[in-house]
């Protein structure tokens, strides 16, 4: 039994840790002495802010890259206050004090959960291997969760995610922006509405090649100044910093114990759709055609099949290619559009017709005479933050809450670890969260937290 959650994490404790003073005085100047410093969230509610249901409280985990885009897309609205950041390279912060000069800055991202008492949200918008272990801890506490994708690092997480924002009742939403786009709900309202008849195969590729043919450098490097290499490890193993941008900032996604390749980066904003559109849930199976991993990294260039039983929307069974990096659908499919593909997209193929569907960019009905009259649904796109500010206020739902980001998580984590076993139909059982047919591939289905960086019960 995997319920309840808030069980089999217990508290989320932790090893006592020290805090790490790289912005203390903010909060400091307006407390009068070091004796008041844990009463400042509740001095801040009572003098700085209006009402929870006119004030959202959030933190931020991360402040660099995707992490500042993050908060400044959730604090253009008037409704939430920045109070916190956990980052562990200073480097990263910016002008971010500047602009909000209440907020405290940590490192540990287990102290500013710890220490600030009175949060309403937090988003998570770190390496993908920090997903979880943020998420679920934040979780714990009642705080409503903004998570990047993909929205966990392994399948098990991904189940944990979801089960424990159904069993808390929080508000969720994971940041695939696209999914609150006009052109993507157009393109699920058309595969809804039978335009191309049942949907028999859909091929789906992107040109990134987030992947490393290399072993892993010989060598040790010092971490720069400001930049706390454990921690940055969390949960991972320990293991010599490498310089020269091989980890931080970006390149992790390249790596195995870190990122999730192309397949995990983009998989999750070009599929979306087209999870979205079939109204699938989990595979039957998933097999990786092209070679796999090394020791260290994701390949360059992927191709997974995955078969599905039917939906209302398709043929059972209906079948689904990824692709990424040099290789693309196949030739005869491409021919039916006539035109050279998009870097991003995918191909919708029903029993009436076909629908191409470059990514972020309008959708074509194939063969175009047959289609000549046919009227573009009208659609209204939504801004996807603050659809999420405003569900935590009490208005309206999120478009992609844990309990549909999930499922669409694990779909493509089962690509991303179909990798490592090139050649292998491996058969899924989704309930079971596990492999019928091939036991070595059950090995990472999770993985093992380091030690003070768990969650307890895992």
């Amino acid at each position: 039994m995997l319920f309840p959650l808030s069980t089999c994490l217990g508290l989320l404790s932790h090893t006592p840790i020290e805090e790490y003073p790289m912005n203390r005085l903010s909060r400091r100047r307006f407390a009068q002495t070091a004796a008041s410093v844990l009463a400042v969230p509740y001095v801040w509610r009572l003098h700085g802010y209006a009402a929870p249901s006119e004030t959202v409280l959030h933190a931020s985990f991360g402040a660099g890259g995707m992490a500042a885009s993050d908060i400044n897309a959730l604090t253009a609205s008037k409704h939430v206050q920045l109070v916190a950041v956990a980052e562990v390279d200073e480097a990263r912060l910016g002008n971010l004090t500047k602009r909000f000069p209440r907020c405290t800055v940590y490192k540990d991202y287990r102290l500013l959960l710890d220490k600030e008492k009175n949060l309403d949200s937090v988003n998570v918008s770190t390496p993908d291997h920090m997903h979880a272990p943020i998420a679920l801890r934040a979780m714990m506490r009642g705080l409503h969760v903004y998570c990047q994708k993909p929205l966990t690092h392994t399948l098990q997480e991904a189940r944990w995610m979801r089960q424990l924002a159904a069993e808390k009742k929080l508000v969720t939403q994971m940041g695939i922006q696209i999914h609150s786009h006009p052109i993507h709900k157009q393109v699920v309202q058309m595969i809804h509405d039978g335009v191309i008849g049942r949907v028999k195969q859909v091929y789906s590729w992107s040109g990134k090649q987030w992947g490393d043919l290399q072993p892993r450098p010989k060598r040790q490097d010092t971490p720069p100044p400001g930049f706390d290499w454990d921690l940055w490890l969390g949960v991972a193993a320990e293991r010599p910093f490498l310089g020269n941008g091989y980890y931080h900032p970006g390149n992790w996604r390249k790596r195995l114990d870190f990122g999730t390749g192309t397949f995990g980066d983009m998989g999750c904003h070009i599929l979306d759709p087209v999870f979205g559109a079939l109204g699938v849930k989990a595979p039957l199976s998933v097999r990786s055609i092209l070679p796999g991993p090394n020791e260290y990294n994701w390949p360059l260039d992927v191709e997974v099949h995955y078969r599905f039983p039917g939906t209302p929307y398709t043929t059972d069974p209906v079948t689904l290619v990824w692709y990424n990096g040099n290789v693309r659908p196949p030739q005869e499919v491409q021919k039916l559009l006539g035109k050279p593909l998009h870097d991003q997209g995918s191909i919708y193929v029903g029993e009436q017709g076909i629908l191409y569907s470059p990514y972020i960019a309008p959708p074509q009905l194939l063969p175009t005479d047959k289609f000549r009259d046919y009227k573009w649904p009208e659609v209204k796109g939504e801004n996807h933050y603050l659809q999420y500010v405003e569900a935590i206020r009490g208005h309206g739902q999120t478009s992609t809450p844990f309990s549909y980001s999930g499922p669409l998580t694990e779909m493509v984590l089962l690509g991303c670890l179909a990798t490592r076993f090139p050649k292998v139909e491996l058969h899924w059982d989704g309930a079971a969260l596990r492999f019928t047919n091939y036991e070595p591939a059950n090995a990472f289905v999770h993985k093992s937290y380091r030690r003070g960086f768990e969650v307890p019960g895992l």
